[in-house]
């Protein structure tokens, strides 16, 4: 028989939500893995470094070699898959719920079933001594918190929203989100005071509200640092707070429901999702369920059918069909399958038709502002990386031809939802004889160019692999590391099978970037292909100078950078 396993105590005084992975759906490869290899074997310190060591084997991976193989495996596994109920463990496999979110096409389906189940407390989350009374289920109530108040700005959630751990409290989180959205009203007639100083000093506030008894007891230092003072221990607090409302974000984001506006500063339930919102949050029991059953517990999270959903109701996808997309079905005894199967297919012929539209307008130019705007303040968004790549991806669209692929997962408005799975680079651009790769880091370290799992280089191979055609790639960093300009710089010289050969990279900061699509915009005649192709064979023939020369990779790095700056006149 296998041994019980120990199940994390929930110790925090605010609401808990899982943190890793970074999205729900980086967890499918990992969880296929998991599966494929050590299937019907249990779970214990053996097992979590065996798996850890084929992760770090596999292309996917993302992270870097840990000293403790064993804690990493079972933070990536004891987390949001058995949380969520994806797999079982100590005996290891996929669960029915898992198997589905693996192999269908509506994983978004699956994923909020899933989340609306989660709850603290519950047998996988007992309460630890210092837990305060939880009595949840969290996303539950954060949907509704979203609903009723019309939309949920990023500083309500992590100010207010964390502190829904009983659903009995409800009214109260409402009352105070009303009230601070009234004292922020009346900040426009207080010139002396900006609203990032109020902001703070509510944070600290509430913070001290919900912490007034460790305060009151001078318990100062926290599990993650030793915190000595009031004011440092309330700051430690808020952080954890903010990193727990940006996970709640990227996970509510995860089901396609939610809507994120103005680049990450609020919540709002997408238009066409609001009568699938209201259905659940009328039918589902706010009250956590089976806490001390284990075995009813895990019936119920394991099975992929429960809750019931509006997307359950066949009259209500036959007159979704109708209403929104035009479509009559004929047969009203068709399967409820057959009639997801004909909701999603329509569902991404509007998503390519919305994107097909955004492509067009970035190819008139008519959208650089937007994108010189979102450059500027993406590291405000709550995943400022994703909105980098999302823009990248709209600037390389509109800075020449071409078929510009973002890997990328949409959601049904056509807004970035979550980076997609790896094996491959950020954006491919196809330009019909030859192709470009790029990839973005907001890294700025000497490893920044492996940052994502894979290296660089290596997405190259793979492409040039699959396609037989010359491709090239742009690198694009808000600062680049000398490291990373030395890695580059000889590969243009290095004939490395697993990359394709020779690897013309160059490596841009987005300040170049930028000023490239600047001068793409202001230019009387628009950039082409060609353009880009000149800017990599310039590129190689200065790699080859450099050599010539014995000049070093800041040589090169430097006049490249010039060339750049100066691309369609150099």
């Amino acid at each position: 028989m296998a041994k019980k396993m120990r199940n994390r105590a929930v110790q925090s005084q605010t609401l808990f939500i899982t943190t890793s992975p970074r999205t729900p759906f980086k967890a499918i490869p990992e969880m296929e893995l998991l599966d494929k290899e050590l299937h019907g074997e249990t779970w214990d310190k053996d097992t979590q470094v065996k798996f850890y060591n084929l992760l770090c084997a596999n292309d996917f991976f993302e992270g870097n070699t840990s000293k403790t193989p064993d804690l990493s495996a079972r933070d990536r596994i004891n987390r949001m898959p058995k949380a969520l109920g994806f797999v079982s463990l100590p005996t290891i496999g996929l669960t029915d719920a898992g198997k589905e979110f693996v192999t269908s096409n509506n994983k978004e389906e699956i994923l909020l079933r899933q989340m609306l189940k989660f709850q603290v407390p519950s047998p996988y989350h007992p309460l630890g001594k210092k837990a305060a009374d939880y009595r949840v289920k969290p996303y539950l109530e954060l949907f509704r918190l979203i609903r009723d108040l019309d939309g949920l700005s990023f500083d309500e959630l992590q100010i207010f929203g964390m502190q829904l751990i009983n659903y009995t409290i409800y009214d109260d989180i409402v009352d105070k989100i009303k009230r601070f959205r009234k004292e922020k009203a009346a900040l426009a007639s207080d010139k002396k005071k900006k609203y990032t100083e109020f902001r703070h000093d509510v944070f600290l506030r509430e913070a001290r509200y919900i912490y007034q008894d460790d305060i009151d007891a001078g318990n100062f230092s926290t599990r993650e640092s030793k915190t000595t003072t009031e004011e440092d221990f309330l700051l430690k607090k808020i952080s954890n707070m903010r990193d727990y409302s940006d996970a709640a974000v990227r996970n509510l984001r995860s089901t396609g429901m939610i809507k994120v506006t103005a680049i990450g500063k609020s919540l709002s339930i997408l238009p066409e999702k609001k009568k699938d919102v209201d259905f659940f949050l009328s039918t589902i029991d706010r009250e956590p369920i089976f806490v001390d059953d284990l075995e009813r517990y895990e019936a119920n999270l394991w099975n992929p059918a429960i809750p019931k959903l509006l997307t359950d109701d066949k009259d209500e996808i036959i007159n979704k069909l109708s209403v929104e997309f035009g479509v009559t079905v004929a047969d009203t005894n068709v399967s409820l399958n057959h009639l997801k199967d004909t909701l999603h297919d329509n569902i991404e012929k509007r998503k390519d038709e919305i994107l097909s539209k955004e492509v067009k307008e970035l190819k008139d130019y008519k959208l650089y502002d937007d994108i010189e705007e979102t450059f500027k303040t993406m590291n405000k968004s709550y995943e400022p990386s994703l909105f980098f790549e999302w823009n990248t991806w709209r600037a390389m669209t509109m800075l020449d031809g071409g078929n510009i692929h973002a890997n990328l997962k949409f959601d049904d408005s056509g807004k970035p939802m979550s980076t997609a799975l790896g094996k491959m680079a950020d954006i491919v651009c196809d330009y019909g004889d030859f192709d470009v790769t790029v990839e973005v880091s907001l890294s700025s370290g000497a490893l920044q160019f492996k940052m994502e799992g894979e290296p660089v280089p290596r997405h190259i191979g793979i492409h040039k692999e699959k396609t037989n055609k010359p491709t090239y790639c742009f690198f694009i960093a808000p600062t680049i590391n000398p490291a990373t300009i030395a890695h580059f710089y000889t590969l243009y010289m290095s004939n490395v099978e697993m990359y394709g050969g020779k690897c013309c990279i160059i490596p841009l900061t987005l300040e170049t970037f930028r000023k490239m699509l600047k001068d793409a915009v202001k230019a009387p005649n628009k950039p082409t292909p060609l353009n880009i192709k000149r800017l990599f064979d310039i590129s190689k023939d200065l790699a080859k100078e450099c050599l010539l020369n014995d000049e070093t990779e800041k040589v090169w790095y430097d006049k490249i950078t010039d060339v750049a700056n100066n691309w369609l006149t150099a």
